[in-house]
């Protein structure tokens, strides 16, 4: 059975684009290395922060690459090693 779904209802739903949710995540990994800023030195929270700086900037280039999701996924995973924001999980969120 074929779904009809009008114009009207497809520009007033939400749309979030990968870029949008990648941006997200980068950023949440910008939020947990300050948090940890006293554990590492100024040179490695400096180099951390210029490198997750310009991936967000260059997310839309990233995306649009054929093998966008392996690279994003890559990069998510080495933040996470430094970062550690994998482990980390909010309370309010456990059931």
């Amino acid at each position: 059975m074929a779904r009809v779904v009008s114009h009207a209802r497809v520009l007033s739903a939400p749309f979030t684009t990968h870029a949008d949710f990648y941006r997200a995540e980068f950023t949440r990994h910008r939020q947990c290395l300050a948090a940890q800023r006293e554990y590492f030195s100024e040179r490695a929270i400096t180099d951390a922060d210029e490198a997750l700086a310009r991936v967000i900037s260059q997310l839309e280039q990233l995306c649009a690459q054929d093998d966008a999701e392996q690279v994003i996924a890559g990069l998510l995973r080495k933040f996470n090693a430094v970062t550690g924001l994998s482990g980390w999980s909010d309370p309010t969120q456990l059931h």
